[in-house]
């Protein structure tokens, strides 16, 4: 029995050396990667992809615009990471050592990132907390960060537009938030605030969430920031403070954006996926409201263009 409870333990001692073996392989390969992008001049910042442990290719993105803007804060701030396996800011925390703060709803998710091989590693402080638009300022500075994060990552898969409405009083300089294409590309709209908000219980689609790209370019542009480009997946959107525009990195017009998702993880009533894609998305939601960010106007999904 001992020798069988050691064998064990060793089998996992091995499969964790393993696991940071294979995490230093994925970083010095994202810094070779970032090292080639340096130099280089695309016209879209999707052409600086590349992922390491971002869902897509946010990382090489994420490297473009901090290797080309003054920021003064190296600080981020995530929320939505689940375990941060997969997230925006890790690959920035263990190339770069940016101090971070991240915000996830389950207890579990934190746990197992408190226990992994890098948590102790980095300046990394992680919480757990059910994020609302009443809580997040409260949260926000139990980070002990000057409300000037280099970098804000709003992944919430629920009412991201009203949270992030509620922190005009933060100044980051780069934000990326995850919108819903879904709700298309000319209406300002997101779904109505529901302080118990749940995608998966909103509707069993999986379709209803968040808000459309418009809406939050409409309030990032109130918060001195400007759109400068979307992922190729066509799910998230990066915009930076206009003070900190360059050559380099520069505003782009919305129409530059209007990229379809690439992806379908729509769902049916029992959770199956169904891989319902285009216009016909809208349909399996057209009954749900939504509220026009700028006018105030209540609709619904089936009322957009």
């Amino acid at each position: 029995m001992n020798s069988s409870f050691k064998r064990v333990v060793d089998w996992m001692a091995r499969l964790a050396r393993l696991d940071r073996q294979v995490d230093d392989i994925k970083i010095n390969q994202g810094r070779i990667l970032a090292g080639l992008n340096r130099d280089r001049c695309y016209e879209r910042i999707s052409d600086y992809e590349f992922k390491v442990f971002s869902q897509w290719g946010e990382d090489g993105i994420i490297q473009h615009l901090v290797t080309h803007l003054e920021i003064p804060d190296r600080t981020f701030i995530e929320f939505g990471i689940e375990d941060f396996s997969e997230s925006n800011c890790r690959f920035l925390m263990m190339k770069d050592h940016w101090q971070g703060y991240v915000i996830d709803g389950s207890e579990a998710n934190i746990r197992r990132l408190r226990s992994s091989s890098y948590y102790w590693r980095y300046p990394l402080t992680a919480k757990a907390a059910f994020i609302t638009r009443d809580n997040i300022d409260a949260l926000l500075q139990e980070s002990g960060f000057a409300p000037r994060p280099g970098l804000l990552s709003v992944d919430l898969d629920g009412v991201d537009w009203h949270v992030l409405d509620a922190l005009r009083d933060w100044r980051p300089s780069v934000l990326v938030v995850e919108y819903n294409d879904v709700f298309g590309f000319d209406r300002a709209v997101s779904v109505p605030y529901d302080p118990a908000f749940v995608r998966a219980g909103a509707h069993f689609s999986n379709l209803y969430w968040g808000a459309s790209l418009p809406a939050f370019a409409h309030l990032a542009n109130e918060m001195g920031m400007a759109l400068v480009g979307v992922n190729a997946a066509g799910s998230n959107a990066f915009f930076v403070r206009r003070e900190l525009l360059n050559e380099e990195v520069a505003e782009v017009m919305m129409e530059s954006c209007r990229r379809p998702a690439s992806f379908s993880d729509s769902r049916d009533a029992g959770g199956q996926l169904t891989f319902v894609r285009g216009a016909a998305r809208r349909a399996v939601i057209a009954d749900m409201p939504l509220l026009d960010v700028v006018s105030r106007a209540a609709l619904r999904v089936g009322d957009l263009p």
